[in-house]
């Protein structure tokens, strides 16, 4: 773990925890590039793939736009910034590791997806890249300097779990605002 003691001297635990913020936009960010454009490429490649459980769902985000997605990420930033805050400054930190949590899990979400449909899907090269290494050091740091247990990161798992509501919200506040286009040029 010399690796891991080394990055505590770079970075203080307050400076690791605002990071959280710009690994989460890195990372939405190349979802946002790249989700309007991939997905209309792989939908009909994703329903023959994906359980018949998940179908429902893919059908609502292969006709997502760039604009509805960028309002979904936004809501999620403006929820996360506060919770960072509360932890960084006040030394709270239930609601992120909750957060942290899910987003670690997540990345599982876009290696699979990547994995069934045997190429790039929006978000994994970030996943990997960017979300992965940050969630290893943060929960080492946390668990290494006894701020939470174990037991802690797998409780917050059913809390963070309260992010996926706040998405579908994201995804239909994204729809009011910059409803998108049937084919033909009408408006949903």
């Amino acid at each position: 773990m010399i690796i891991m003691s080394n990055l505590e001297s770079w970075f203080s635990l307050s400076t690791l925890l605002w990071l959280f913020p710009a690994v989460f936009m890195v990372h939405d960010l190349e979802e946002i590039i790249t989700v309007e454009s991939c997905m209309k490429r792989i939908a009909s490649l994703q329903l023959r793939r994906v359980p018949k459980l998940l179908a429902p769902m893919v059908t609502r985000l292969t006709g997502i736009t760039t604009a509805q997605f960028a309002a979904a990420v936004l809501l999620e930033f403006i929820v996360f910034l506060p919770i960072t805050y509360v932890a960084a400054e006040k030394g709270i930190y239930y609601l992120f590791l909750s957060c942290n949590t899910i987003m670690f899990l997540h990345v599982f979400t876009h290696l699979g997806q990547s994995i069934l449909l045997g190429r790039y899907t929006p978000g994994v090269i970030t996943s990997v890249l960017v979300i992965t290494p940050y969630s290893l050091v943060l929960f080492y740091r946390l668990l290494d300097q006894r701020i939470v247990s174990i037991g802690e990161v797998l409780w917050s798992i059913p809390a963070g779990l309260l992010v996926v509501p706040l998405v579908m919200s994201g995804f239909r506040l994204g729809k009011l605002l910059a409803p998108g286009k049937e084919p033909g040029g009408v408006s949903r």
